[in-house]
């Protein structure tokens, strides 16, 4: 029996699924604030102010893209890793790889989201 709890691929499949969630939670949240439209354009106008203009709300904007991006990157290595005879051979190199994309588009992503929080305009 192999077992890798605690390495590389532990960790990529509890981040997987974990990102996976998170994009299923916003798309869920996503439905139901778009379905506000049917209520008029008051109620919509309201939750968005309410919701999704302040501090927190951008925040979680950017745990989205980090869940969005690292679920994309991850699934590339998973693709990878299926379809490439081998590829499983060199799993924690892909992983860290993974990761490099990641932190590649996400980091500059963050920092355009993020700037205005700290930026008097």
């Amino acid at each position: 029996m192999v077992s890798y709890r605690g390495r590389e691929g532990y960790w990529a499949w509890v981040l997987h699924r974990l990102s996976g969630l998170g994009v299923l939670l916003f798309l869920a949240l996503h439905i139901v604030d778009t379905m506000l439209v049917g209520f008029g354009p008051e109620v919509y106008n309201h939750t968005i102010e309410t919701l999704y203009r302040n501090p927190v709300a951008r925040v979680g904007e950017v745990v989205l893209v980090a869940a969005l991006v690292y679920h994309t990157a991850n699934g590339l290595r998973l693709i990878v890793v299926d379809f490439w005879e081998g590829a499983d051979l060199i799993q924690r190199q892909l992983w860290y790889a993974a990761w490099a994309v990641f932190l590649a588009l996400f980091l500059p992503a963050a920092f355009v989201m993020l700037r205005p929080l700290f930026v008097r305009a």
